[in-house]
């Protein structure tokens, strides 16, 4: 799972209540499995007494900040080793990377499956159905983000990204009735004068890479509304009538698959990555290989946090998150940067963290 697709998700789900049930369901699956194994732990090797009891303080205590930092360390990785395999190594198959990154997502939770450390629901046709107009948005959501951070400096993507925000909830208030208070206007009035204003100053401006954001915002308020029209149908379409995290994860991932090859042969990739002289370099191949692994680990350290803490908390360390994020693309790429643009991005990370303040009021 990619940044853009836990935002999705999270997104979909922001009434406090909602993420709640949300947390319940799709955490239990990967934390139950760690959390026997360690209580079995626990039991063997740790006295009874006043002793456990402080250790039971000190884990309460470790846990969320433990599964924050996983968190924030691997939301903040992928999109860094993205911006290198891109950019850096001058990747130009954005649809082949993305077949490679849900593939790595797809074999790594079929070997949890079968090790019972995650479950899994079992996937049918009619499940398979309901679930594919959701799975060719997440396609062109991930299609679009890869190109866009190719042509973008990590600082930009990350503001641009808040109008995703703000087409959700035109999304939501004419498809849904679901009416946002006036805070939460204010904040995204704030995203678009840093927007507007961080396209002006960019100096590294390309009109290529934000017509791709713009696309990727429209595709990923898109997915989240989709994903919420169509959630109670799939959970029928299984016969638990449940759909956890892990089993979106592994539907998506999965169902894309044919539609990256079909892409790559329609587009001529296959000849670009069989020609290029990058795909001889291993260290490029680690990078992928690296990008794959963190992509997914998003979907589990998110799950982890959440469950440690709780919607408010988790909603606003994911804004906080996205200052290191934008920081270090601006340092480790040596963005070219002037004092207006450094101011509006600056704005734009501010106003990210006012609208998850005020969608919490």
């Amino acid at each position: 799972m990619t940044e853009v697709e836990r935002e999705a998700i999270v997104c979909d789900v922001d009434d406090e209540s909602e993420l709640n049930r949300f947390s319940d369901s799709a955490s239990k699956s990967v934390v139950h499995g760690f959390s026997e194994r360690f209580l079995r732990l626990r039991r063997r090797y740790l006295p009874a007494g006043g002793g456990n009891r402080r250790d039971h303080g000190s884990v309460k205590l470790s846990g969320p900040l433990v599964s924050g930092a996983a968190y924030c360390v691997s939301s903040c990785s992928m999109i860094i080793m993205n911006k290198i395999v891109l950019s850096s190594y001058n990747f130009n198959a954005g649809v082949s990377l993305m077949l490679y990154q849900n593939l790595i997502s797809c074999l790594v939770v079929a070997l949890l499956k079968f090790s019972g450390v995650v479950s899994v629901e079992k996937f049918n046709w009619k499940l398979i159905r309901v679930w594919m107009p959701v799975n060719v948005i997440f396609v062109g959501m991930l299609i679009s983000g890869m190109y866009s951070l190719k042509y973008i400096n990590v600082a930009m993507v990350t503001i641009l990204k808040n109008a995703t925000n703000i087409i959700t909830a035109i999304g939501e208030l004419y498809m849904f009735r679901k009416r946002q208070n006036n805070k939460v206007w204010a904040a995204m009035f704030m995203m678009i004068i840093s927007a507007i204003s961080g396209g002006i100053t960019d100096l590294t401006f390309n009109a290529v890479g934000y017509t791709w954001q713009t696309a990727n915002c429209i595709l990923t308020a898109s997915y989240s509304l989709t994903l919420r029209r169509v959630m109670d149908k799939a959970k029928q379409s299984t016969k638990s009538g449940t759909l956890n995290e892990v089993s979106m994860v592994l539907l998506n991932n999965l169902l894309s698959l044919p539609f990256g090859i079909i892409l790559i042969i329609l587009l001529g990739e296959w000849r670009y990555v069989i020609s290029t002289d990058v795909t001889q370099d291993a260290m490029f191949w680690v990078a992928a290989t690296a990008s794959g692994f963190l992509g997914l680990a998003i979907s589990f350290t998110s799950m982890w946090f959440l469950h440690q803490t709780g919607p408010t908390t988790y909603s606003l360390v994911g804004s906080l998150n996205k200052v290191p994020i934008s920081l270090s693309g601006l340092v480790l790429f040596n963005v070219p940067l002037s004092l207006p643009n450094l101011f509006s991005i600056l704005f734009g990370l501010f106003a990210g963290v006012v609208f998850a303040r005020a969608k919490m009021s």
